[in-house]
């Protein structure tokens, strides 16, 4: 196993009048798990197709190493990738799935036994993959994508179908491989999901580009708020526009960014406004993710992933 990085360098892809992806630029690091995170709709799958050569780009490049993956020489043991949990043969065994992928990859039945025991399905391996939830299909594709053992594992949504249990058995298999020095790639509509996996984030809304970090850079943007609620709004935003915070409402709170509860209370008391409520509050992850995915024309935080 040689672990490398990935690298998407200008990525757009059109269907028609369609942009799915446009001018999209990130790289994915060896020896961390990389969140790839967006809405549903916003380019991720198809980016990932890009990747593994299953849609031909309009423009741009993406690359394993310094090879696109189709010129990869037995690709399966360089990549290992799971982008739905529903491409099975309803009548196959689950073992029955590995053995026919098994001579592509060049791997014996003994490695698709291991792999059906690391994935938790050694009990199942013999039931037909049509009887098979969800979160079973889930393990599956995740076994069918490391038969090659390989240094880069790409997975598009693989939480899909799990239970609690399974989200954080898979959040452990997903640290090892990483602590193996393997590059993992794992897309996501829902940062909760993945935000005690992953080393690095990278954000896109419509096909664009809106943030690519160390996941402590997007922590770095979760910022406290001020609640303030007052019968005399206007003069509060005056004073907060004097001082450069940034206010917005939020029903019948006004929402107050880069200042403490202190100094918006020491504002308001100089300017002689009533106050009802005055509160700090932290913003979660989540709300800077849904805050940078909701505008994509508002500027990026566009940091290199480390």
């Amino acid at each position: 196993m040689t672990s490398v990085g990935i690298s998407v360098e200008h990525l757009t892809k059109r269907f028609g009048s369609v942009t799915a992806v446009d001018d999209l630029t990130f790289d994915v690091r060896p020896g961390a798990v990389t969140g790839f995170l967006g809405p549903n709709g916003s380019g991720k799958t198809t980016t990932l197709r890009m990747l593994l050569g299953l849609v031909r780009p309009t423009a741009g490049a993406a690359r394993v190493g310094d090879q696109a993956y189709t010129d990869l020489e037995r690709p399966a043991q360089h990549v290992g990738a799971a982008l739905e949990a529903s491409s099975f043969h309803p009548g196959r065994s689950g073992l029955g799935h590995l053995r026919t992928l098994a001579p592509q990859v060049g791997i014996d039945d003994a490695r698709c036994h291991e792999l059906l025991e690391l994935v938790g399905l050694a009990d199942a391996k013999d039931r037909r993959v049509g009887g098979y939830s969800m979160g079973m299909r889930q393990r599956l594709g995740l076994a069918a994508a490391l038969l090659g053992d390989p240094g880069v594992i790409i997975l598009d949504e693989p939480a899909n179908g799990l239970d609690p249990q399974g989200i954080v058995w898979l959040r452990h298999l997903l640290r090892s491989f990483a602590a193996e020095g393997r590059t993992v790639l794992v897309s996501s509509h829902v940062l909760k999901e993945v935000q005690s996996t992953v080393d690095d984030v990278v954000i896109i809304t419509e096909g664009r580009l809106v943030h690519a970090s160390p996941l402590s850079g997007l922590e770095e943007l979760a910022e406290q708020l001020v609640v303030v609620r007052t019968p005399t709004p206007g003069p509060l935003e005056q004073a907060a526009a004097e001082r450069g915070w940034q206010v917005e409402r939020d029903g019948a709170s006004l929402l107050v960014r880069g200042a403490t509860g202190s100094e918006v209370g020491a504002a308001a008391f100089a300017a002689g406004i009533e106050l009802h409520q005055l509160a700090d509050r932290s913003v979660e992850l989540e709300d800077v993710f849904l805050r940078l995915t909701s505008s994509p024309d508002v500027p990026a935080a566009q940091q290199e992933v480390a």
